[in-house]
């Protein structure tokens, strides 16, 4: 099975990459640009009996290595 973790920014927090590719592209000339953020994505290919234990392994990891709860979301987008 393989999926794409995507992580995210949690709404309110600061976002210093996408602030400084958003001032760099208004200086390139890119006026229109209105917003830019970042994201992560990981794709993960597991070896597990199930969906559900393969989701639930995935979870596991987003929360203790690949997001950072306090200040990141996580998804989990299947790839048939």
């Amino acid at each position: 099975m393989i999926a794409d973790v995507y992580i995210e920014l949690k709404e309110g927090v600061v976002d210093p990459e996408g602030e400084a590719t958003k001032k760099a592209l208004r200086l390139l000339g890119f006026r229109k640009v209105k917003n830019v953020s970042t994201r992560k994505v990981f794709r993960i290919e597991i070896d597990a009996k199930s969906k559900e234990e393969a989701e639930k392994e995935i979870k596991e990891m987003c929360e203790k290595l690949l997001a950072n709860p306090v200040i990141q979301n996580y998804r989990i987008v299947w790839i048939e």
